[in-house]
């Protein structure tokens, strides 16, 4: 990593420090709106005028208008002669709006620090050139990693046609998701970091479980937090046989939340008619060489709904299957401190255990305590 935050090379000129300062803060703005501003990035930036604030600007929900744009509009006149940060490169393409790097231009804006150059090939680097063609300063890569941590959905997306996904699981000290068979549900985890999932989720356009969870446990799978109401991610069941029963609470609750069920091309028809009487929406997908479903496959008909980021909550079975697959390129992994004592659901399998531990596949990049549990954070390594 870089002095200035980020990777990559920074090109067009020297950052400050102040630089990266700044572009910290519109990374964490844009993140602020992460799950409302599919199929766009939740993108941050900032117009700063003689070491002050005047513009603020996020991705709105729905994904327009832009994070420029809105900034631009907040700095009004102040923009003029003054610097815009933005932790993407401003687009440079005419769709619904004309391109944001018009809008800096027309503007004024003499200077951009822009943190990552959109892979979009309608964008690619034309942004910042049309900036510069018109005579703006432009410097490029500052706190890329950041940044492209802060976009990876975005950028999964564009390149794999698929979104990113953030693999959550609570274990107890022994390593245990679930009691034996017939036991009942355990709650491992404390009221902190039952928050911390909840506005996890909120970040997320999609939360994605598999069958056996669902009828194990019967989750609702949405935001129960106290200003996130607004939230409703895309509730999402990999059910090969549609076995998810039509008296699930994830199925009564399916007109106030969506509810997508992903089958095998030979589910059922009257199981499927059964879910969608009831409100939910049944997609098919191929299977995989094991049966299973293609997860791969699965995750690019979310991707072709234009969702960026899934949040998967196992269960064990398919968090398993994910790692093995090389898909999840966030996981989050809560550990109580008590111990089940006795045999239970390991929470991975010996080979995904190792997966996670193997420090050329995936490096910790968070380490917290909430209440009684552990979080560790780690992302994939490319």
């Amino acid at each position: 990593m870089s002095k200035h935050g980020g990777s990559e090379d920074v090109a067009g000129g020297v950052p400050t420090q102040d630089d990266v300062r700044y572009m910290r803060a519109a990374i964490a703005l844009g993140r602020r709106w992460q799950g409302l501003t599919s199929p766009n990035p939740s993108v941050g930036s900032l117009v700063v005028r003689d070491g002050v604030i005047v513009g603020r600007g996020a991705t709105r929900p729905g994904g327009r208008p832009h994070a420029e744009t809105v900034a631009i509009m907040d700095a009004g006149e102040q923009a003029r002669g003054a610097t815009l940060y933005v932790s993407l490169e401003p687009c440079s393409h005419f769709g619904r709006t004309p391109p944001c790097a018009q809008a800096i231009i027309s503007a004024g804006i003499k200077r951009v620090v822009s943190a990552l150059e959109d892979p979009d090939l309608r964008v690619a680097g034309r942004g910042h050139q049309m900036l510069r063609d018109a005579g703006v300063e432009v410097v490029a890569g500052v706190c890329a990693d950041e940044a492209r941590r802060a976009n990876l959905g975005h950028i999964l997306r564009v390149s794999q046609k698929r979104p990113m996904v953030t693999l959550k699981l609570a274990e107890t000290a022994d390593g245990f998701a679930a009691g034996a068979e017939h036991d009942p549900r355990l709650a491992i985890t404390g009221p902190a970091a039952n928050n911390c999932v909840h506005v996890m989720r909120a970040m997320h356009d999609a939360i994605m479980v598999g069958v056996g969870t669902a009828r194990a446990d019967d989750p609702l799978m949405t935001v129960r937090l106290p200003g996130l109401e607004d939230r409703r991610p895309l509730r999402v069941v990999l059910d090969t046989e549609l076995k998810l029963s039509p008296r699930s609470r994830l199925v009564a609750t399916a007109g106030e939340a969506p509810l997508l069920v992903i089958c095998g091309p030979r589910a059922p028809g009257e199981s499927q008619a059964r879910l969608e009487d009831a409100g939910a929406q049944v997609v098919h997908c191929r299977l995989g060489a094991d049966g299973r479903l293609d997860l791969l496959a699965a995750l690019r008909l979310l991707s072709e709904r234009a969702l960026t980021r899934v949040f998967s909550e196992g269960g064990p079975a398919v968090a398993s299957h994910l790692i093995a697959a090389g898909l999840v390129d966030e996981l989050v992994l809560f550990t109580n401190q008590r111990p089940l004592g006795r045999a239970g659901t390991p929470a991975l399998s010996v080979a995904a255990r190792a997966a996670t531990a193997d420090t050329g596949r995936y490096r910790l990049i968070e380490d917290a305590r909430l209440g009684p549990d552990r979080l560790r954070r780690f992302e994939r390594i490319e």
